[in-house]
């Protein structure tokens, strides 16, 4: 099994008012079903209100992030699933729900997580 990281960029969805409550309610049906398979690892959207920051080794905290991270915003998925065609059929079931396509990418394979 591979876990799958599925995404978009928050700009990629603009929604208001009832469309935005119908969208909301499609992905927890698309979260449900994704938790009473078994694939559903961890998601959820990044709180754009918190600014990031960069934690050096030593301890250090610097506000902002990496250089050629010009953003980091939107909602995430991640998904253990047997195949990328698995990955790339909940994908198609979150870009329905969510109204907007989703980048789906593989995490490397790591037995330890």
């Amino acid at each position: 099994m591979t876990k799958y990281l599925i995404s978009f960029p928050s700009g990629a969805m603009d929604l208001r008012g009832e469309a935005l409550q119908a969208v909301s309610e499609a992905a927890h049906a698309v979260v449900e079903e994704a938790k009473d398979a078994g694939v559903w690892v961890f998601g959820g959207g990044i709180d754009e209100s918190v600014p990031p920051v960069l934690v050096d080794e030593d301890g250090t905290v610097t506000e902002g992030t990496y250089p050629q991270t010009k953003q980091l915003e939107g909602g995430y998925a991640v998904l253990e699933v047997p195949s990328r065609e698995a990955a790339l059929a909940w994908a198609a079931k979150i870009a329905a729900a969510c109204r907007c396509a989703q980048e789906v990418r593989a995490f490397q394979d790591d037995p330890a997580s």
